[in-house]
């Protein structure tokens, strides 16, 4: 905000430039916060911002100019006259001086001069498009900050700030995201896919921040009940009903929406403004939530009752019963007789008894009742000539509300809860009889009838003809479950679609016209999907429709939700989320079906969502077309099936396998593999890549090799595209070393993002491949030859292409711009596979034994032990094994412990000290590693089960539960639940007085973490992170809190009790260091082999030590 004092000018700024002054021309403004310049009068945004707090004096130096000092950096204006100049100078100086009596701390200035770093809701470096260099951006409040770098950023001295109350984020691609205002378009990229997501919800945060305003909900809070929720409880509800006077949380808000206005008008507390007058905030103050819910909700039973966590479902019952319905509501004396409720209505409204007035026009009193005076005719004209100005605030909002009543008929379930839009559409339309089985088959043209078909007051019609009457059948749309757009020319008719409804028959429809048959789709699609889900009826969607789903912390009860497949992108409305979710369907590490066709299982990120079948015939239909939509669709890359890292899965597969078994193989892609298992191997991949496991023994590398060349080969478009090829081959003739490079960098730079990652990851392994060429015999040169001509699909006549590949491969670290980090992990990788190979050679290496990293005490470079792992191995050997090695000497109650640390949920597991470490390594993640260090609350734990009288445990934790694929499950913070535990299983409770457990899960499918990621904000810095598998391989994960320190030590002594059978620790340490077997140390520091497989194949392997540990390398 722009104060009027402060001037506002042009004036000509100083830079230095060799050795001297030279004024350039820029538009300066100065406000209440900053003194920033522009590059014209009309740029939004600023070259340079100086923050008035940091300005320590201003002074004249002669001949037009002054100079801005500031703490640690001077500036140099030069104005148009020295009476401008002074002009600026005085302005200037008035300003600061107002800035130092009020001591006022604002913005950035807050944020970095005086180092109060908690109002930044997020910092770091990101790629700005136009910059040569990162920089360092802030995001804070309603702003976001650009500062060169991080000590203009300790200064305050900025380039620039971008105001997000007009802001919009949008995600680019896997590590960029544009932040677009109406006056420029910046366009960000992150060093990762996390940081990227992480950057995005802080933005949207800010933009929330910026559009909205606490004033209103700050005063409305001042009343203690408005501080909950009126319906579920839920602390800080910042929505309203204007015209029930409720303040309610956003869960509920949503569900008040689908009531209808007729019934409540739902507000916004900080989005709201131009509504919340000074009598409606006064309004909520004299009834609220207190006085409202003393009529609404006084006879409600618990048993009906929702709270924070209930479902949406839920949700929408018991404010229908409540509000719709007038339930639970306290009926009034009066109720019944119309004509007295009419005449104590304008009674009421004189007076200031606004509770009075809510039971009475609530129980059926007309808010437009004749009061029999002529001169005020209603009770607002009573109201307003007796100055009860609050009254005539509530009967102006309950003008054109409905009086609740009591739904007469069956209590039977309907899909909806809310009235679905009104959708109205005629026209003709080829139609099939209706079926019972999924089209197989393709329909002809003769199979088809011509119906003049309508759509209105929700049901579908067909008639005879346009002059029928009556209809030869109909179809309600609140019985459709699925609508399917077919492929042009599918059938007889060039456009088709179909109808499931829940009775599981299928209607095909069809039109010649494929703009007439997408209007009827649209209208059909828009009077069955629920208004929660409108955001899909905007898709080009292939089928769309709702099905059941499990998810979230209640895996036993299966909840609604909608779908929408659009090309390779399953978009998801879950139940108790507001926003539609992507699913990239060709990203997926599984896709499978459990049960006899029952239930889809897809998996994303170790995050598994599970689609079950409730009808038969519209769940095939999905089956097939999500199965379809994961695998590759044609030969370019982009059509693959995908890694993370956008990858294509068959070179992903071929490169791990060839890394893994054939680095050391003589003529190592030189040499052709047998032609007949090359295409059968190349066809299955092409398939279904995410199904094929390659083995050795069961696949030849040679083949492996061949088949991995001939794709590249056949690839549609090329690696480098037709587009840029010729510039890739161009660039060879350059002869000066750098700019060879510098052009290869600019050419990468343009390729599509898929190619860009699939070159990047072909060229670090032939790398590596050109590393063992002692073994191989294949140099650089060599990869070259063969690479060459199959990357750029030539006849290997020119060397042009194998110039290109022996160019990539000698500077790929420069080209590829991999930093240190990067490649000491692929050295130590090379170095790790080179003594496996030599102690494999040589007979030494016992079957079953894997190399890897663990870390004494913290992890850092200089902490790291390299160790061989057997089968048998145990936590406490493990333990021992790396105190030896440091010559670290067990003392009497040091307790050492191996831990398993996952840095992505900022918890740690300490091992029993009798279990494998070898099926851990086969589950940790990228982001989990071991650790060896002192159990610090051992000798507590042990005190506490000592002198403990029983074997439970029982008491108040703070809960909540994790969401568990793309927004499932809840995110509503934590609450207070009373949990028991015992010898065989956790249960949890709503409160102490409660009989029967909402949830139990067996102790022995717990793992219990301590921490908590601060992401989550937990009430308290003692907490743990539970994860629950069932025998179904079924996921969940919650957070507990407890108050104390030694509350948490308590409880997870107790979990460690019973999950042991009662031993937390060894009896006697010193005969399992005697008995261990001495471990073979002449492979020095190697660094941890990636274990390859699937989730499936690493629990199948884990399963195979219970009868034979040697069982896991015999296939490898």
């Amino acid at each position: 905000r722009e104060q009027h004092r402060p001037r506002v000018g042009c004036s000509t700024l100083c830079l230095p430039h060799m050795g001297s002054y030279i004024y350039q021309r820029r538009w300066v403004k100065l406000d209440a916060d900053y003194l920033r310049y522009f590059d014209g009068e009309k740029d939004p945004y600023s070259k340079r911002f100086i923050p008035v707090s940091s300005i320590s004096r201003i002074t004249s130096i002669g001949d037009q100019k002054f100079e801005v000092i500031t703490n640690n950096r001077n500036f140099v204006f030069r104005a148009e006259s020295d009476v401008d100049r002074n002009e600026w100078i005085r302005t200037l100086q008035q300003i600061v001086e107002e800035r130092k009596s009020k001591a006022l701390e604002r913005t950035s200035i807050s944020l970095t001069i005086n180092g109060a770093t908690d109002l930044v809701d997020k910092s770091g470096f990101l790629e700005l498009r136009g910059f040569k260099h990162k920089l360092f951006v802030v995001v804070a409040g309603d702003k976001v900050f650009l500062y060169k770098n991080a000590e203009d950023y300790r200064l305050g001295i900025g380039i620039t700030y971008i105001e997000m109350n007009l802001g919009n984020v949008k995600e680019v691609d896997r590590r960029g995201f544009d932040l677009t205002t109406p006056y420029r378009i910046f366009s960000f990229s992150a060093d990762s896919d996390q940081e990227k997501e992480e950057w995005v919800e802080a933005m949207q945060q800010s933009i929330s921040e910026a559009l909205s305003n606490s004033e209103v909900a700050e005063r409305i809070w001042l009343v203690e009940s408005n501080r909950f929720c009126a319906d579920c409880g839920s602390p800080k509800p910042d929505w309203a009903s204007i015209n029930l006077c409720v303040v309610i949380c956003k869960r509920c808000a949503g569900e008040h929406r689908g009531l209808g206005p007729g019934i409540t008008k739902v507000r916004s507390l900080k989005m709201d403004r131009k509504v919340w007058t000074e009598e409606l905030i006064e309004l909520f103050h004299q009834i609220g939530n207190a006085v409202a819910n003393q009529f609404w909700a006084a006879n409600v039973p618990p048993s009906e009752a929702i709270t924070p966590t209930s479902s949406s479902q839920e949700r929408r019952h018991f404010l229908i019963a409540k509000y719709r319905e007038g339930k639970y509501r306290r009926y009034h004396p009066l109720f019944g007789n119309q004509e007295e409720l009419n005449r104590a209505l304008c009674a009421a409204v004189t007076t200031s008894d606004l509770a009075e007035t809510q039971a009475l026009l609530f129980c059926g009193a007309a808010v437009n009742c004749a009061t029999g005076d002529p001169q005020c005719p209603t009770p607002l004209a009573l109201a307003e000539k007796s100055g009860q100005r609050l009254q005539m605030e509530f009967l102006l909002h309950n003008k054109t509300s409905e009086m609740p009543r009591l739904e007469v008929g069956g209590s039977e379930e309907k899909p909806y809860s809310v009235p679905l839009p009104s959708v109205t559409h005629n026209g003709f339309l080829y139609k099939t009889p209706s079926m019972a089985k999924p089209v197989s088959e393709r329909k002809g043209q003769e199979e088809f009838s011509r119906r003049w078909c309508t759509l209105q007051d929700g049901i579908l019609s067909y008639y005879e003809n346009d002059r029928n009457a009556v209809p030869n059948g109909e179809i309600k749309v609140e019985e459709i479950v699925c609508l399917v757009n077919n492929s042009p020319h599918t059938h007889g008719i060039e456009s088709t679609f179909e109808v499931y409804i829940e009775t599981e028959r299928l209607y095909l429809f069809g039109l010649e016209s494929p703009d007439s048959a997408r209007e009827w789709l649209k209208s059909i699609a828009k009077s069955f999907v629920h208004p929660r889900a409108e955001e899909l009826l905007a898709l080009d969607f292939e089928r769309i429709g709702r099905l059941h789903y499990k998810g979230g912390l209640n895996l036993e009860r299966a909840k609604e939700g909608w779908f929408a497949l659009a090309g390779s992108v399953l978009h998801v409305c879950f139940e108790d989320s507001e926003r539609q979710e992507p699913l990239q369907l060709r990203k997926l590490q599984e896709l499978s079906i459990q049960g006899d066709n029952e239930v889809l299982v897809l998996v994303e990120r170790r995050r598994t969502l599970y689609i079950q079948g409730e009808r038969k015939l519209d769940f095939l239909g999905w089956v097939h077309a999500i199965q379809k939509a994961a695998g590759s669709s044609g030969d370019t890359l982009s059509e693959q099936q995908l890694t993370e890292s956008d990858v294509p899965l068959l070179v992903d597969r071929c490169i791990d396998y060839i890394t893994q078994c054939g680095l050391t193989s003589e003529g190592i892609y030189r040499k052709s593999g047998q032609n007949s298992k090359t295409t059968s191997l190349l066809e299955m991949l092409r398939r279904d890549a995410r199904s094929v496991r390659l083995k050795e023994g069961e696949h030849q590398v040679d083949d492996v090799a061949n088949t991995l060349k001939r794709f590249f080969r056949d690839l549609g478009d090329g690696l480098f595209t037709r587009q840029w090829g010729q510039d890739w081959l161009r660039a060879t003739a350059l002869e000066d070393e750098e700019a060879k490079i510098s052009e290869y960098r600019r050419l990468l730079g343009t390729l599509p993002t898929v190619n860009r990652a699939t070159l990047k990851a072909l060229i670090n392994h032939l790398f590596r491949v050109q590393r063992f060429s002692a073994e191989n015999q294949m140099n650089t040169h060599n990869l070259a030859i063969v690479f060459g001509p199959t990357l750029f699909q030539t006849d290997g006549k020119d060397y042009k292409a194998g110039r290109v590949v022996e160019d990539l491969i000698s500077h790929y670290v420069k080209i590829f711009n991999v930093n240190d980090q990067e490649m000491k992990k692929q050295q130590d990788e090379i170095m790790a596979i080179m003594k496996m190979r030599e102690a494999a050679s040589s007979g030494t290496q016992q079957a079953g034994d894997f190399i890897c990293t663990v870390y004494l005490e913290e992890k850092k470079t200089e902490a790291e032990q390299h160790v061989k792992i057997p089968a048998t191995m145990t936590a406490e050997e493990l333990t021992f094994e790396i105190l030896d090695r440091r010559k670290i000497v067990m003392k009497e109650k040091d307790y050492w412990s191996c831990f398993e640390v996952n840095e992505r949920e900022e918890a740690e597991r300490p091992l029993h000290y009798s279990e494998k470490v070898l099926p851990i390594l086969h589950c940790l993640g990228t982001e989990s590693y071991l650790v060896v260090k002192k159990q610090m609350s051992m000798e507590n734990m042990l005190i506490y089960l000592a002198s403990r009288v029983g074997d439970c445990k029982h008491g108040m934790m703070k809960f909540r539960e994790e969401r568990n694929l793309l927004g499932l499950g809840l995110s509503t913070g934590f609450h207070d639940r009373y949990f028991i535990l015992n010898s065989t299983c956790l249960r949890l409770y709503k409160e102490v007085r409660s009989h029967k457990p909402e949830k139990e899960w067996p102790v022995r499918n717990l793992k219990v973490y301590l921490g908590i990621k601060k992401k989550l904000r937990p009430p308290t810095c003692w907490g743990f992170t539970v994860f629950y598998e069932n025998e179904k391989h079924e996921k969940q994960q919650w957070y507990l809190c407890c108050d104390t320190q030694a509350d948490l030590r308590e409880w997870f002594a107790t979990f460690l009790h019973v999950q042991n059978g009662g031993a937390l620790w060894p009896s006697e340490t010193s005969k399992v260091r005697a008995s261990r077997s001495q471990q073979d140390s002449r492979l020095g520091n190697i660094s941890l082999i990636p274990l390859r497989g699937n989730e499936s194949e690493m629990r199948s392997s884990v399963a195979a030590f219970a009868t034979d540990p040697l069982t896991l390398l015999r296939n490898v």
